[in-house]
């Protein structure tokens, strides 16, 4: 009996052990298979910043050129404004170019979890996520950014201040709403997304609609110059922006729904010609 009790007791140990290791194991995988994937885009990123360092110039003359500060004299007050002007316009080309490749690298960590039909729906998101940023870009860059520096120079200038601009400044200035609102763009296809994967409905989107509201009015005051006219030019297409989504996440969802309810009748069937 004791001996009996001894070969149970070891049993039950060694089993208790075997379920840790096998929780385990699939945890350590998915981590290593996450680090892998964050040390590819990273790398691309660091790639993407190379390029972008030989193309910032040119980027630079044609926001210098044709953007609000044309014909304005840009200062420098600092030794290191040259070399952070290249920067960063050098992380937004690299923005550019890694974006859709991390797309793709969180759409190939969850692939494995999807069924073959939704790898390839999920996977059409990829190129549309890259349209998406660049309508966002042109978006704050044509609209955005000349609303914005028009008030600011105006309240500058009734003021009776000097105008005296410095090149990191500006850019600054440029980045702090160029940045937010091509990733805010983004939403739709995030949305979708997460629709796509389960993680988010329809009805939970509406259910946030008013959370939502509130944060992309915040989003626009914050960005945009403190009146009236251009915290509604921002806010509005971002209520839009998140209308769309819940559009197409109750698209994604009832198509879902349909194949749920499709795959529940094939079930039914079969199991009725398998009684009789």
């Amino acid at each position: 009996m004791a001996e009996q009790r001894q070969s149970s007791g070891q049993s039950a140990a060694e089993m208790r052990s075997r379920i840790r290791e096998d929780g385990l194991m699939p945890l350590l995988e998915h981590l290593g298979e996450l680090r892998r994937r964050l040390f590819w885009t990273i790398l691309v990123l660091v790639v993407g910043l190379c390029i972008g360092l030989y193309y910032a110039k040119p980027l630079y003359n044609f926001v210098i050129t044709d953007g609000p500060m044309n014909g304005v004299d840009l200062h420098t007050f600092s030794l290191w404004d040259g070399i952070g002007m290249y920067m960063k316009f050098a992380f937004l080309i690299s923005l550019v170019l890694v974006l859709p490749f991390g797309f793709y690298q969180l759409w190939a960590f969850v692939k494995p979890a999807l069924s073959p039909k939704e790898q390839k729906a999920t996977l059409k998101y990829i190129p549309f996520a890259l349209m998406m940023f660049l309508i966002g870009l042109a978006f704050a860059y044509f609209v955005i950014a000349p609303m914005a520096f028009e008030f600011t120079t105006s309240v500058s200038r009734s003021l009776g201040l000097i105008e005296t601009y410095g090149v990191m400044q500006y850019i600054q200035f440029l980045f702090n709403i160029l940045i937010p609102i091509s990733l805010l763009f983004e939403l739709p296809l995030v949305i979708m997304f997460l629709t796509k994967l389960r993680i988010l409905n329809p009805i939970r989107l509406r259910r946030m609609r008013r959370v939502a509201y509130f944060v992309m009015v915040l989003i626009g005051t914050i960005i945009t110059p403190p009146d009236v006219i251009s915290d509604v030019t921002v806010a509005i297409p971002l209520l839009i922006l998140y209308e769309i989504s819940i559009f197409l996440s109750s698209s994604v969802y009832k198509r879902q729904q349909a194949a749920d309810a499709a795959w529940e009748r094939d079930f039914d069937a079969g199991s009725a010609v398998n009684e009789s």
